[in-house]
C-alpha cells in the first residue's frame, strides 16, 4: 500500500535576469560588443566557406595565413583575428562590405541606453 509523503513540498522562487542580447556582456566578459561581432563576422565568414567549397587549405592560401588559424576560425577560436582582418576575408572571398551608420533605435531589452549597437547583415 503506498502511503503520501509528510514532508512539505519545498517552493523554490529563482530570479529570472533578461538578457542583454549580448551574451558576453551577460558574463561580465571584457569588450563585449568586439566579441559579439566577431562571432557574427566568423559566422557569415564560416558560411562562405561553406558555400564555396573551399578546404581549410584552399581558404588558407586565399587567405595567405596557414592552416590551423582557417581551423580555429571554424571553431570560432577568436582571439587572433580582429573585426578588422575578419572584413578583410569576407571581401577575399569576392565580398562587397558596406558599412551604414544611422540614429540609434530603441533596444527592446534596454531602452534607456545611450550607446547604439552594431549589427551584421548577409545577402545571397
Amino acid at each position: 500500500m503506498k502511503t503520501q509523503s509528510s514532508l512539505p513540498i519545498a517552493e523554490t522562487i529563482e530570479a529570472i535576469e533578461l538578457s542583454t542580447g549580448n551574451v558576453f556582456s551577460d558574463l561580465g566578459l571584457p569588450d563585449p560588443d568586439e566579441r559579439q561581432l566577431r562571432v557574427k563576422l566568423a559566422i557569415r565568414l564560416n558560411d562562405l566557406l561553406q558555400a564555396e567549397g573551399l578546404t581549410q587549405s584552399a581558404a588558407a592560401k586565399r587567405f595567405g595565413i596557414s592552416q590551423p588559424h582557417i581551423s580555429e576560425l571554424k571553431n570560432f577560436k577568436l582571439t587572433r583575428f580582429s573585426s578588422e582582418r575578419l572584413l578583410h576575408y569576407i571581401t577575399l572571398l569576392n565580398r562587397d562590405v558596406e558599412i551604414f551608420i544611422r540614429p540609434c533605435s530603441a533596444h527592446p531589452t534596454q531602452p534607456d541606453s545611450k550607446s547604439g549597437t552594431v549589427m551584421v547583415w548577409a545577402a545571397a
